[in-house]
Parts: structure tokens; sequence; C-alpha cells
């Protein structure tokens, strides 16, 4: 087997993203979509490429043609498509979060165990290459032992209203990304989870149960501290940094511009704003991440992002709605025990 054959569940943004990396990708061949809604595929370039378009995700599942499933369905459907891919046998990219559960989560991860399917979870970031660059310069030993490591993750805009009922809350959504992010970065697990929320953008979030900006602490077994900070609107762009300070040195990455055009004059050095949207912004990434999993899967290599990674990210996000919400610190091995995972 040179190629792996892919059917997609799910057609909404982000399914569509794969569904275009995969017909440009010369490891992944591109056999199903499968949507609830398929009318707004009619006279695109899927319904002219792809074998099969269909209302029945079941069909994907069962076809013996297609090797891997990348669920990108709504996160309330994750576990029942997740288990039957991996009864099926078939190889799985799910999007975050797996699931809204930590428990119906740890399940899956032990069908996946049984089944021997690859399951990579949809943290782009990680694949992004100068996020990449950082997380490799400290696994290097380049900056000696971490002490401090922040992410600032800002959004250009907030999502429309019906977004957020359905998203799990801007930690669950959101910062997820960045909890991941932190872990990959630091090489060690977060033993405590520290939040000071607020509602500073829109009050549609209120409304919600949910909030729009966020100061979040971290502390690892290692003795490092992170920082995220977290908006869901930053006027100038989408903010995406980062940074690892250590006893020997620091290393960062910036926000990616629009050009890397740089105007000097008497009156001020300009340069352009941030890339503007997370498509753009981690275009490469998106690319990357699914041909790493198409070669995880032909060379029977390790993933770099796994269904445990996912698992620890929910867990640290529903650690971080609890500090919120009773306005405390929570420690992991605490949540653990409260919610008997």
């Amino acid at each position: 087997m040179t190629t792996i054959n892919v059917g997609i569940i799910g057609a909404g943004r982000i399914g569509q993203l794969h569904a275009s990396n995969i017909l440009n990708s010369n490891l992944l061949n591109l056999n199903a979509i499968a949507d609830i809604h398929t009318d707004h595929l009619k006279g695109t370039i899927y319904e002219r490429e792809v074998p099969m378009i269909t209302n029945e995700p079941e069909r994907v599942l069962e076809d013996p043609e297609i090797d891997a499933v990348f669920i990108c369905s709504s996160t309330d459907s994750h576990i029942r498509f997740i288990k039957a891919a991996a009864k099926a046998g078939k190889h799985i990219l799910c999007e975050k979060p797996i699931s809204f559960n930590l428990e119906e989560t740890k399940e899956v991860l032990q069908v996946i165990n049984e089944a021997g399917v690859k399951f990579q979870v949809g943290f782009n970031r990680r694949f992004d290459k100068h996020f990449r660059k950082v997380a490799e310069t400290v696994q290097e030993g380049k900056i000696g032992n971490p002490h401090i490591i922040k992410v600032s993750s800002r959004d250009p805009e907030p999502p429309p209203e019906e977004y957020i009922a359905g998203s799990g809350g801007m930690f669950m959504d959101m910062t997820i990304h960045d909890f991941d992010m932190m872990r990959y970065l630091s090489g060690s697990e977060v033993t405590e989870v520290s939040v000071k929320a607020a509602n500073l953008v829109d009050p549609m979030f209120a409304r919600k149960g949910d909030v729009d900006t966020a100061i979040i602490t971290l502390t690892f077994e290692n003795g490092a501290m992170g920082v995220i900070d977290n908006s869901r609107q930053a006027v100038y762009g989408y903010d995406q940094r980062i940074e690892v300070f250590g006893d020997q040195g620091a290393v960062a990455a910036d926000n990616e511009a629009q050009t890397n055009v740089q105007i000097s004059t008497q009156n001020a050095i300009t340069i352009d704003q941030p890339k503007y949207f997370f498509l753009d912004r981690y275009k490469d990434a998106y690319e990357d991440e699914i041909n790493e999993f198409a070669t995880a899967i032909l060379e029977d290599k390790p993933l770099l992002c796994t269904a445990d990674d996912g698992y620890k990210a929910e867990l640290m996000a529903n650690a971080a709605k609890l500090s919120w919400e009773e306005q405390r610190s929570v420690s992991l091995a605490e949540f653990h025990l409260v919610h008997k995972i």
C-alpha cells in the first residue's frame, strides 16, 4: 500500500478543508464524504472528484476500500463514529475535542487500543513549523530547563452566538489548543490549573454561560510554570505567540504577518498585521497534519498527537472550567478523584 483511502464524516468548514488538502496530497485518496447535509457540495470540486457523497455515514464506515476515517462532525457525534470506525479496523483522525465527557473519552481510548488502529487528534498547531521548531529547541536542551512557558491566543472576532451554545465553552473550544501546546512545549505534565476569566468582549457569551477573556496559570510536574492568555477578539488580527524561558536562554515564535515587508520612514517603522484567520495562519500545518498521519500509517510510525494527548487536554479544559466556576486553583489529581476518572 502506497496511499491511504480516506472517508470524511462531516462536510462543514473543517471537513471541506481536509477534503481539499487530501485532494492535493500524494499520500491520501479521498473516496467518500458523508454529512446529514450535502446540498452545499453540489457543483463543487468535491462533487466532481469524490466517488461517493452520501447522507449516510454508515456507508463510509462499512466501505472495505476505505482505510482511514476523518471525523469532522459535531462533537456530540464523535464517540459514536470513533467506536464504529475502530471496530471496522479503520485508522482515525478526529477533530478536537474527542468528546465533552471525560469518562466517554477515556472509554473510547480503550476501544482504540483494543482495535489496534492509529488515532490522531486534530491539534494542528503541533504541526506548525514555527511552534515545532520551538518545541524541538526545548527538547534538544538548547535553553536548558524550562521555567516559564507563555501562550497568547486571541481570535480576531467572536464566533456567532448560535455556535457558542454547542461549543463546550471557551476552555473546551478554544483554549484546548493552548492546553495541548503547553504540554507539547514543556515536555511535562500539568498538575494544577488556575483561571481568572471575564466577559469583556460581548454579552452574548455571558448569556450562554461562557466567558470571552481569560488568564490561566499552570503548574507542571517538573516545577515549571505556564501562562495562557485568551481573548475572543483581537481587533488587529489572529494573535498566536508562544515563548519558553529556561535557565540557559529563551525561545519564542511570533505571529505570522500577511507579508514580511517592513517600511521604515522618518515618522515610523511599520509592518503588516498578523494573518486574520486560522485557516490562513495554519494552512501549512493542516497540510502537514494529514500527510504525517498518512506516513504514520504507511510506515507504522508513532503519531505526533495521540488520543491520550486529546484526553489530557480535555482534562485540563474541564479543570479550567471548574477553577473558573469555583474561583480556586484545581489540582488535576483532585479532579481525577472528584470525577472518578
